[in-house]
């Protein structure tokens, strides 16, 4: 498949999606959200096993490329309709992949960038990276998702703080409030990432979609009802074929081979 901003590689179990408008601190187009649509339907259908996103030059996303609305200054326009057709998709995509999502952030992640690198299952931040909800500079809300995650990652106080002053989040503070998995230096990241992802190619799948199912969608179920989706979850993976070689693995002191089934 050919892009013009994103760029697709696939290899052992691993795909990497790197949004390539380094110009423009890959903010999103039309064209950009529908290449990336295109692209994540593929990395579905062709079998990884992990995906990371990730950004060209010298940041992750600075959200939506303004000039693309072809909007005029003091015009007023219906935002809600790119939500619904674009980002709302994007959110709900990349929370539902069956495998799990890394999001490297190698610089700038602002507006719905910000929030699109929230949504991913595991956040790895270069030191120099920032995470700024710029909504309100605008006289806008956090979209994409933000008025969901941050108070989840966050806290009710910092998550209206971030909210409400636009003050950029630190990778490190970020690291610290839980908000993002890890902050490593940034000559580090690329390793990092990359052992990681290798980690979860290798890893068993299905075991691992699930795991990431039930979490998010915890908080909507009682402790009774949670209690029963893990019985069912843990009946149907018991049954899987690298179930039976992690078992079989440990008992000889060997590695397990998984092969996602």
């Amino acid at each position: 498949m050919e892009f013009e901003t994103i760029i697709l590689h696939s290899e052992h179990g691993v795909a990497r999606v790197t949004l390539n408008r380094p110009d423009r601190l890959n903010s999103f187009t039309v064209q950009m959200h529908d290449e990336l649509s295109r692209a994540l339907e593929a990395v579905s259908r062709e079998g990884a096993r992990v995906l990371v996103l990730t950004g060209a030059g010298r940041g992750f996303c600075a959200g939506q490329d303004l000039a693309d609305r072809a909007v005029a200054p003091g015009q007023g326009v219906d935002l809600g309709e790119s939500l619904e057709k674009r980002y709302k998709p994007l959110i709900r995509r990349l929370a539902g992949l069956e495998m799990p999502v890394i999001c490297a952030v190698n610089g700038v992640a602002a507006g719905a960038g910000a929030n699109i690198a929230l949504a991913c299952d595991i956040v790895i931040a270069a030191r120099g990276a920032k995470f700024i909800q710029s909504f309100a500079n605008i006289g806008l809300i956090p979209d994409s998702g933000g008025t969901w995650t941050l108070p989840r990652l966050a806290g009710q106080a910092r998550a209206l703080g971030l909210a409400l002053t636009g003050e950029p989040l630190s990778a490190e503070r970020a690291e610290a409030w839980g908000v993002i998995w890890k902050c490593v230096d940034d000559d580090k990241l690329s390793e990092e990432v990359d052992a990681l992802a290798s980690k979860f190619a290798a890893a068993p799948t299905r075991g691992l979609a699930l795991t990431k199912k039930l979490l998010r969608e915890s908080g909507a179920r009682t402790l009774e009802a949670q209690l029963d989706v893990e019985r069912d979850a843990q009946s149907a993976l018991g049954r899987t074929e690298d179930y039976k070689e992690g078992v079989a693995a440990f008992m000889e002191k060997r590695p397990a081979r998984f092969t996602g089934n």
